[in-house]
């Protein structure tokens, strides 16, 4: 046990730009190393990618892996899974951390297997006990407790973190770090998949983690025809929909647009429930946004005791003086 140190973190990137909830994990890396007193580390994999090495350190990385390689262009699991896998038995880091991405859902549980160690998925925080074991928290049954996951006899310990749940690192300009460029063995013969072409989706996908403005609605709307008036209010406000745990299983909207403990981590500047009691399991999911607007006819609704302004009233009646007030706004603010 006593070999392994340091903690890494897995680098997505798309067409050589880096994606934020990589960013938010090394910025709870560099907390964890520095309370453990270890090196934060950045395994950045990919072809043609080695000028975020120097970001990546900005970011907040000791050190940063560059794996760089043509098979490495497009993400297999397969060629992925090797060169870290290569890397991690080979320089023995005591914890890695992944996005609860599409590839880190993909990659992690891979790594785990073949390294025989443990992987607790979807994380919502991370620390370090008294022996210095991470600590490893994520909702369980439902959302309806917190579970607190240990592995004391493998290693590396792993995890994947949901995207939005920690806040961005910091760029320090000052920052200043290693870079090492790991040449990694790898043949077309080790991926057992072959990538024709990429065709990126033609239907919007929700992105709840990166907007600024988001609208939700619950209960309240009273059906899926509610949720029109939602989306009228999100469209003049340049923000997305966003819906209770509540909404989705009453079948109102599809759960990409489901905010909470079970759902997406948000944090908007903006973020305005409308309907939405404000359970427990809701709040875990957008109580960092930076400003809260509640529209509940209950008064004693608990989202009040969050919220930074409140109506109380009939969001049918509601929503409608707020889409025309800003409509009103506009018009006046390009006279």
């Amino acid at each position: 046990m006593s070999e392994y140190k340091d903690i890494w973190v897995f680098v997505e990137q798309r067409e050589q730009k880096l994606m934020n909830v990589s960013l938010e994990i090394l910025g709870e890396a560099r907390r964890l190393a520095d309370k453990k007193g270890v090196k934060a580390c950045a395994v950045l994999v990919g072809y043609e990618v080695k000028g975020l090495a120097e970001e990546l350190i900005k970011y907040g990385a000791d050190v940063v892996y560059v794996i760089d390689h043509p098979l490495l262009k497009n993400y297999t699991t397969d060629a992925y899974t090797k060169v870290i896998c290569d890397l991690a038995n080979s320089l023995k880091p005591e914890v890695i951390l992944y996005g609860a991405t599409y590839i880190g859902r993909d990659l992690a549980p891979r790594i785990a297997a073949r390294m025989r160690t443990g992987l607790t998925a979807d994380c919502t925080a991370l620390d370090i006990d008294e022996n210095g074991l991470l600590l490893q928290i994520r909702p369980a049954f439902g959302g309806n407790l917190i579970a607190t996951i240990i592995c004391p006899e493998r290693r590396p310990q792993m995890a994947t973190i949901r995207p939005g749940v920690m806040k961005k690192a910091l760029m320090d300009e000052g920052r200043r770090g290693e870079v090492i460029e790991i040449k990694p063995v790898i043949e077309e013969k080790d991926i057992r998949t072959e990538i024709i072409s990429i065709i990126k989706e033609a239907r919007q996908k929700v992105n709840l983690e990166e907007a600024d403005i988001i609208v939700s609605g619950g209960r309240g709307v009273g059906g899926p025809e509610g949720f029109k008036l939602i989306e009228e209010l999100a469209e003049v406000l340049g923000g997305v929909v966003g819906a209770s745990r509540a909404a989705v299983e009453a079948g109102w909207i599809s759960s990409d647009h489901q905010v909470g403990q079970t759902g997406k981590t948000v944090r908007p500047k903006l973020y305005i429930a409308c309907g939405i009691s404000g359970a427990i399991q809701h709040i875990a999911g957008m109580g960092g946004a930076k400003t809260i607007v509640a529209i509940n006819k209950n008064p004693d609704a608990p989202i009040f005791k969050i919220a930074d302004y409140g109506i109380v009233g009939d969001l049918f009646k509601v929503i409608p003086a707020l889409i025309e007030e800003i409509k009103e706004a506009k018009k006046k603010a390009m006279a």
